[in-house]
């Protein structure tokens, strides 16, 4: 099994647990975070498969770093440490997220721009954009990048969509130069 079909399957578990008990936005906010704990915190995994630590010290460690999160979070990250697959979290909790926002005809973006966008500038992006891409709306990420000299850059899974200065800069350098 590849780990991309086991955190699929996992994801899916949790997705129509999170259906059955009404918490699917709140379970995708929490793993939201909690995804940052893992991707930040490289010696969270190495603790939590450290063979010196007992079960239930790694239990009572999750619990406590997730203690605001949705129970069926904590349990499932409780799942993955029996399964031996705790290192597949980062992975499941992208699956459930990416299957929640297909359920709901949402797309996470990221925009890039100079300084920060307004409200209204990101959701008059998220409207134009979302129907290009077949969605309801996307879930849009500003994150600033002072070397795109001017504009935005908008991100959508695998497509770029881009009208920064640096972009018009070098194609009319490439139609001088060609």
């Amino acid at each position: 099994m590849s780990q991309s079909l086991v955190a699929s399957r996992y994801a899916k578990a949790l997705f129509e647990l999170a259906q059955e008990k009404n918490v699917v936005a709140e379970t995708v906010a929490d793993l939201r975070q909690a995804r940052i704990v893992f991707t930040e915190s490289k010696d969270l995994f190495s603790l939590l498969e450290n063979p010196k630590f007992t079960s239930e010290k790694k239990y009572e460690l999750i619990s406590s770093i997730f203690a605001g999160a949705q129970p069926i979070i904590v349990d499932a990250f409780k799942v993955l440490l029996d399964k031996k697959r705790i290192n597949e979290t980062v992975s499941v909790i992208d699956s459930f997220i990416q299957i929640a926002n297909d359920e709901s005809g949402v797309a996470d973006a990221t925009v890039l721009s100079t300084e920060a966008l307004t409200e209204d500038e990101l959701n008059r992006i998220s409207t134009t954009f979302a129907k290009k891409v077949g969605k309801n709306s996307l879930n849009i990420t500003n994150e600033i990048d002072p070397s795109i000299m001017g504009g935005i850059k908008l991100i959508i899974g695998n497509q770029i969509y881009d009208n920064t200065i640096v972009s018009k800069l070098n194609g009319l350098r490439r139609a001088l130069l060609g």
